[in-house]
């Protein structure tokens, strides 16, 4: 039984480029058996048969003069989000396997206007997640955090040279050893919900870098289902994924 590396092997099942396999099982968008492919350049059986999972469209939520609203699909960063909608201007971000409410400014001057509502966390975030543990009670987190950039963007609490962020949870369901919580964050710092909740022993299910996946979830569970900024309400509702486990 001969081995390769499984981006070659991949794009020979596919009849598709290496370069194509890659960023397939870089997105994580490629399993074996149900469990997600997480080294391209692993080497794996040639009698492997690979599945790629499909990512959705962006939905458009709301739009008028001012503001362009969109539920983002896990799988695409926010900047491949942004290169679908180049003609407007990015407000804010989620991570790619973090599903939700992204919105643009369609003008300058609202743009502005938005991104002062964020300097001063008058912006409503509320996050819906699925988490490992029996989590029933309500807490604030308020621990900093620091940021390594890198090829892969990487977080931790750093209670000397972190900058502040506040996270608050809101105990929803629990089923066996999960729970599913309503999360409200202040700030807004790269992986903040992650990297508090694996902090308190929560982690969320699915996340590789925090916690650890499991073989019927390929992507974090995380989805950013409310957002409120001005007089605007928009939501999100909660993928499919999000209603195993018996939620």
């Amino acid at each position: 039984m001969a081995k390769d590396k499984a981006y070659k092997l991949l794009a020979i099942q596919e009849n598709i480029s290496n370069k194509k396999a890659k960023e397939l099982i870089d997105k994580g968008l490629v399993t074996i058996n149900g469990k997600k492919l997480i080294l391209a350049r692993g080497e794996i059986s040639d009698q492997v048969v690979f599945k790629i999972k499909q990512i959705a469209q962006a939905k458009v939520i709301f739009q008028d003069d001012n503001i362009f609203v969109v539920d983002k699909p896990a799988f695409l960063n926010a900047q491949e989000i942004a290169d679908k909608f180049e003609e407007y201007i990015l407000l804010n971000r989620l991570d790619k396997e973090t599903s939700g409410v992204m919105m643009f400014a369609k003008n300058e001057e609202f743009r502005q206007k938005a991104i002062e509502e964020f300097r001063k966390n008058r912006v409503y975030k509320e996050y819906v997640a699925i988490v490992e543990g029996k989590l029933i009670d309500e807490q604030i987190i308020d621990l900093p955090i620091a940021t390594i950039k890198g090829k892969t963007a990487r977080s931790k609490i750093d209670k000397k040279n972190g900058k502040p962020a506040i996270t608050k949870i809101y105990p929803n369901l629990v089923e066996g050893n999960k729970s599913k919580i309503k999360v409200v964050i202040e700030n807004g710092r790269t992986h903040q919900i992650r990297v508090h909740l694996q902090y308190i022993g929560y982690p969320i299910i699915g996340d590789g870098q925090y916690g650890k996946t499991i073989p019927q979830v390929q992507r974090v569970l995380l989805h950013s289902k409310i957002t409120k900024i001005f007089d605007y309400v928009f939501e999100a509702k909660e993928p499919k994924e999000f209603y195993h486990f018996g939620f």
